[in-house]
């Protein structure tokens, strides 16, 4: 594993691209203080310009080297949740450049908990040798706007050649992409739900977190269609369930909660526990995606705040 961490770095180092796990999702990730390789990035993953990108470092102090200022709330939240899977958004220190922000006044950096990236983000700091241009700009390792990678067999699928190396760790055991949580503009606004939860960080900060507001900063995951699988899929309430597999018969795949239903070919059974379900999620949805069907109908999670981020992700892939 070490001589492939260097290697990474190296390419990393070289402008090119390395696709490595984190807790949450793989990300592809490029130099982030390099124009060249984030536009590369951009082309191969297909992500539209202007849309922002977060910079994952090894520590909250390298984190904090993007950000021209750092608010107390900043620091409480980084001695709670990092390494892990939390997003803050700041106020943007000059290294962080407009390729990186999307041209905002704001950056997004994170501090991932996953050993392998751990390991990738202290050789890059290493080889680059200031902590101020020493991060990793990764979204996710797949095309853009389609189901996220959680293995590196999704990440091989999804780019092929189009990714210089990539680095293996095993399944995601999160699954789902990071908590989102603006602090550029002083009170916390929540911009992406995820498994750190809306409770669990004002339960540090001893204030209620807003929820998104109009003024919000663009940032990942917070276009309207997203996380979505090639075949229309809809989210249908259980109630209705029956009725629309009886429509459909064995065109029809299935995810939802309760036995399969013997009309139906392609059918996951899904946790009961919103973690163990978005664990399992990504992977999921893109085993339905290869059955040929007409359509994906997902059985609605329930309404619950636990829930908040496994519907976020239902009902960016059901839009549209």
């Amino acid at each position: 594993m070490n001589s492939s961490v260097r290697r990474a770095a190296e390419i990393l180092r070289d402008g090119r691209l390395v696709a490595f796990p984190t807790e949450t999702v793989y990300g592809l990730g490029a130099d982030a203080s390099s124009a060249g390789a984030v536009a590369h990035l951009y082309a191969v993953k297909g992500r539209p310009p202007g849309h922002p990108v977060i910079v994952h470092l090894d520590t909250a102090e390298h984190a904090f080297a993007w950000a021209r200022e750092v608010p107390d709330a900043a620091r409480k939240l980084a001695a709670a949740f990092w390494p892990g899977p939390l997003t803050m958004i700041l106020n943007r220190d000059a290294c962080a450049g407009d390729f990186v922000t999307g041209g905002q006044d704001a950056v997004g950096v994170r501090v991932p908990s996953h050993p392998v990236a751990q390991a990738l983000l202290r050789e890059f700091h290493a080889l680059r040798g200031d902590a101020r241009r020493a991060g990793i700009a990764a979204p996710s390792a797949n095309r853009f706007g389609r189901v996220s990678p959680t293995t590196v067999a999704h990440v091989r699928a999804d780019l092929g050649e189009d990714v210089d190396l990539v680095l293996e760790g095993g399944d995601a055991q999160v699954g789902i992409e990071s908590t989102i949580v603006d602090l550029s503009r002083g009170a916390p606004v929540l911009l992406r739900p995820g498994h750190v939860t809306p409770e669990a960080i004002a339960a540090v900060l001893g204030t209620p977190v807003a929820a998104k507001d109009a003024a919000a900063p663009a940032h990942s995951g917070g276009l309207e269609r997203h996380y979505a699988p090639r075949t229309p899929t809809r989210l249908v309430p259980s109630h209705e369930l029956d009725a629309q597999i009886a429509g459909l018969g064995a065109r029809v795949a299935v995810l939802a909660f309760s036995r399969p239903d013997e009309r139906v070919d392609y059918w996951i059974r899904m946790p009961r526990d919103p973690a163990g379900y978005a664990q399992r999620l990504y992977g999921a949805l893109r085993e339905l995606d290869g059955a040929g069907c007409e359509a994906i109908l997902v059985e609605t999670p329930p309404r619950d705040d636990a829930w908040a981020a496994v519907r976020d992700r239902l009902a960016r892939a059901a839009a549209g």
